[in-house]
């Protein structure tokens, strides 16, 4: 699936957005057209081949678990429909249309859960569940095709009426675009390592029970990166049309701004998510009390998801402005430092030791890649907003400290968490008048929400600002 969907995504919101921004609607059209065609060979032929030689080789040869070759055929059902998905989110993301995005992971998410439960609850098990993602990824392929026909349009009219693209033209853009994604695939595979290794060196030292506990934990820990990845996500298309209309000015004011805005919010939530592993994972598997026992790699993990939030967007960047080789370089070394952290912890610590690989891994990744994003950019790095976020959040975590971690008192302490955050934001005085225009103009298009937002917003104002 990686394979597959992992790389070509990114070279079609590249490329889509550096057509659009000169006006060349007919080649941004046909960079979608192109990339398709790779990509569905690429779903049918990597699907099957994880359903009659990837699975049976997995589940009986490395595993030495046959329960296990029937849903990891099922997984490679899901590929033809991930690839469909993918290209279509690289046309919405080249052109900013992520509330495209958003609706086709709505429907990925809502469905998935829904029919997997369902199968599930009648006794399906794990097949079940399976086959409820396929069912979900299914359905959201068909809305992305829907999407793209009756929406995007408006942001690449339909061809041109003298528009002619020869074979000859068509392999060339091919060739372009598997040029730029092959390292980027390349990426997708070693992040998929770094998401994974922890579980596959924990299948060869730890019972399956104590997999389990890690697996139930790592979801959970990666919650913040919803932040980081809607940033990436964002900023890579916006990166690259910046570079190609060569406003470095621009692109540097890109760079400062999604790190500082994406980790106001991350860090607060790695901090909490550390201090709440206990209750956190309580009232998630209430159904299963002894899931508790993934608390200390929940807290490892979440501190580590600090680390990799900021490579994702430094990788992103580094993407959009043509350098996808150094985010590989970096990831493969990652994967293959937190595989060799994993090997050597994990017997001795368990599956503390896995998220303690994990997160040293995100560190050394994390670091290399930031100075690439610096010294390609040539931005100056704005050390000050970064103090000030984490002396809120150490603020925060302290407070957080003196709330009791049971589950009667996890919603109450997050509650809590979020005010002493806000008002430890402006006890630093982290607020520039920039900011709370920003954070106003975002908040106009939550429709109802923004009303009060603005109340909020005018409250920070009279405060940072009264002396001024």
């Amino acid at each position: 699936q990686t394979l597959a969907a992992g790389g070509l995504p990114p070279a079609i919101a590249k490329y889509v957005a550096e057509y659009n921004a000169v006006n060349d609607y007919d080649m941004a059209r046909q960079t979608i057209y192109t990339a398709l065609k790779i990509m569905v060979f690429l779903g049918l032929f990597l699907g099957v081949l994880m359903i009659f030689v990837v699975a049976p080789w997995l589940a009986n040869s490395y595993l030495h678990k046959p329960l296990a070759l029937v849903p990891l055929q099922i997984v490679g059902l899901i590929t033809p429909f991930s690839v469909i998905l993918g290209a279509f989110r690289g046309a919405f993301q080249g052109v900013y249309k992520m509330e495209y995005i958003l609706y086709t992971r709505a429907i990925e998410q809502l469905f998935m859960i829904l029919f997997a439960t369902a199968f599930v609850l009648i006794g399906l098990s794990t097949v079940g569940a399976l086959w409820g993602t396929v069912i979900g990824y299914s359905l959201a392929a068909f809305s992305s095709v829907y999407i793209f026909k009756v929406y995007m349009p408006k942001y690449i009219p339909k061809a041109s009426p003298d528009f002619v693209f020869t074979t000859k033209q068509q392999l060339r853009l091919a060739g372009t675009l598997v040029k730029f994604s092959i390292p980027v695939i390349i990426t997708a595979i070693a992040e998929m390592l770094i998401y994974n290794i922890c579980t596959i060196v924990m299948g060869k030292f730890l019972t399956l029970d104590a997999v389990g506990f890690f697996a139930a934990a790592d979801p959970i820990a990666r919650l913040p990166l919803m932040i980081s990845i809607s940033v990436a996500t964002t900023i890579l298309p916006a990166s690259s049309e910046a570079f190609k209309v060569k406003d470095i000015p621009t692109l540097q004011r890109y760079v400062n701004e999604s790190y500082k805005y994406s980790l106001l919010f991350v860090v607060p939530m790695c901090v909490g998510l550390a201090l709440f592993a206990v209750p956190t994972l309580r009232v998630l598997y209430f159904a299963k009390p002894e899931y508790v026992a993934g608390a200390s790699a929940l807290a490892i993990l979440a501190i580590g998801m600090t680390f990799y939030s900021i490579f994702s967007i430094s990788t992103s960047i580094v993407q959009g402005i043509g350098n996808p080789r150094i985010p590989m370089y970096i990831l493969i070394f990652g994967s293959v430092t937190t595989g060799l952290l994993c090997w050597l912890l994990v017997p001795s610590m368990g599956i503390a030791g896995g998220a303690l690989g994990t997160t040293i891994g995100c560190l050394l990744m994390m670091i290399p890649v930031v100075y690439f994003v610096f010294k390609l950019t040539k931005a100056k790095f704005q050390l000050l907003p970064v103090i000030k976020i984490t002396l809120a959040s150490l603020i925060m975590g302290i407070f957080a400290l003196f709330i009791p971690k049971t589950a009667l008192w996890l919603f109450p302490g997050i509650i809590a968490c979020m005010i002493v955050y806000f008002f430890a934001l402006i006890l630093v005085k982290f607020f520039t008048k920039e900011d709370i225009a920003s954070l106003r103009q975002l908040s106009s298009k939550f429709g109802p929400v923004s009303t009060i937002a603005n109340k909020i917003l005018n409250f920070v104002e009279r405060i940072e600002f009264r002396n001024k």
